[in-house]
């Protein structure tokens, strides 16, 4: 894990977030995520500033994932590092929001 994923970790580890457990690393299809919520069908990916040159696969990924009822958030490397706690809150809000094809409780 880069120093950004590692510090990310941290906050989302232990069911800290709202109660949700996250994976790290996890295989879905072809891909790695970086941190997902199973449960939530919620994913993270922090991307360094290779990301930025590789726009396309990146969009091609991130419409693979939302077609197998995902939702996807990303985040630079530098926001996690310099702004964990706004990273945090928009992770938590959309804890807060049941994604489309789950049903309210």
């Amino acid at each position: 894990m880069t120093d950004a994923e590692q510090k990310l970790w941290q906050s989302l580890r232990g069911r800290q977030m709202a109660g949700h457990k996250f994976r790290r690393q996890h295989p879905f299809d072809d891909y790695i995520l970086d941190f997902v919520c199973l449960d939530a069908k919620l994913i993270i990916e922090v991307d360094g500033s290779q990301h930025s040159e590789n726009a396309d696969y990146d969009n091609e990924r991130t419409q693979h994932l939302q077609k197998a009822g995902f939702r996807v958030l990303r985040f630079w490397n530098n926001e996690v590092l310099n702004e964990l706690e706004s990273v945090t809150e928009v992770i938590w809000r959309e804890l807060q929001n049941p994604s489309p094809s789950q049903p309210p409780p």
